[in-house]
C-alpha cells in the first residue's frame, strides 16, 4: 500500500533480536527505507552490529543519551553522510532497579529525575536535532505503554514516566505540525522484551493480558513495526499527536 523507498530513518533503541526498535528497523527497511541504526555501548554492539549489518543499515554507531556528544555525533553523522532525516525511532527508557521495584511515593529524586531524563527529554533532545533534518516533514515515534494511564501492579515508577512522555508527544506534534513533522507514541500491550524483563511479575502481567485482549493473543515487535512503518509513510501525513494502541483490544477491556 504504501512505499518508504529513498527515506531515511534513524532507529535508537535495539538491544537485540526482540526488542520493539527491531521489529520497527525491521518494518521500516521492508519498505525501502534507508536505516541508521545505533547501541548503547561497547558491550551491546556484539549484539546491535549483526542485526543492523544484515538489515543493511548505511549508519552504525554508539548512542548512550546520558553521555555527553554521544547525541550530537549521531546527528552530526546522519547530517554529514545523508543531509537529511525522514523518520526518527526512540525505544529506549530506564529506571534504577530500587526505585522501579518500590513505591512511586518513595522513589527517589535522583531515580525519577534520571528515569525521565533517558526515557522522556531524551525523546525531545531528538526532535530537536531531527527538525533541521526535516524541512520537508517527517516522522517522531516513541514507544509507551498503557500503564501511563491506568495504575498496573509492579510498573510503578514508569507510570508516571511514560505518562509525562505522551503528554510530550501532544506537545511536541502541536508545535512541529507546520513544518509538517509528525510525532507518534506506539503503545503495545506486554511484550518480552530485555526491557520488560526488569518489571516485578511480568508473566503474570503477559498472561492476564493475553487472557483479557478481546482477540487473546499479545502484539508481537512485527505488530508494532508494521504500525510503526504506516505512519511514518506519506498516506500518514494527516496523522499526528495520537498514542497508538497494539494490543489485541486489550486497553478496551476494563
Amino acid at each position: 500500500m504504501f512505499s518508504l523507498s529513498g527515506r531515511k530513518a534513524l532507529v535508537v533503541g535495539i538491544a537485540n533480536d526482540q526488542s520493539i526498535a527491531y521489529g520497527c528497523a525491521q518494518a521500516l527497511r521492508a519498505q525501502g527505507a534507508d536505516l541508521a541504526v545505533t547501541w548503547l555501548n561497547d558491550k551491546a554492539e556484539r549484539f546491535v552490529r549483526p542485526l543492523a549489518e544484515d538489515l543493511g543499515a548505511e549508519i552504525m554507531l554508539p548512542l548512550d543519551v546520558a553521555r555527553p556528544g554521544q547525541l550530537e555525533a549521531v546527528f552530526g553523522t546522519i547530517a554529514d553522510r545523508w543531509g537529511r532525516l525522514d523518520t526518527l525511532v526512540h525505544s529506549i527508557a530506564f529506571a534504577p532497579k530500587a526505585d522501579l521495584h518500590g513505591r512511586v511515593v518513595d522513589c527517589s529524586a535522583e531515580g525519577f529525575a534520571m528515569a525521565m531524563d533517558v526515557s522522556v527529554h531524551s525523546f525531545l533532545r531528538m526532535i530537536r536535532s531531527a527538525e533541521p533534518l526535516m524541512p520537508e516533514g517527517g516522522c517522531c515515534l516513541s514507544v509507551s505503554f498503557f500503564g501511563s494511564s491506568r495504575v498496573v501492579r509492579h510498573y510503578n515508577m514508569m507510570g508516571p514516566v511514560k505518562a509525562a512522555l505522551e503528554s510530550a508527544v501532544r506537545y511536541a506534534a502541536a508545535e512541529l505540525g507546520e513544518k509538517g513533522i509528525r510525532v507518534h507514541a506506539l503503545s503495545p500491550g506486554p511484550l518480552k522484551t530485555r526491557a520488560a524483563s526488569g518489571i516485578d511479575h511480568f508473566d503474570e502481567l503477559l498472561a492476564a493480558a493475553s487472557e483479557r485482549a478481546p482477540i487473546h493473543h499479545l502484539a508481537t515487535i512485527e505488530d508494532v513495526g508494521a504500525v510503526a512503518a504506516f505512519l511514518a509513510s506519506p498516506e500518514a501525513r494527516n496523522l499526528t499527536g495520537g498514542v497508538h494502541d497494539i494490543d489485541g483490544g486489550f486497553s478496551i477491556t476494563a
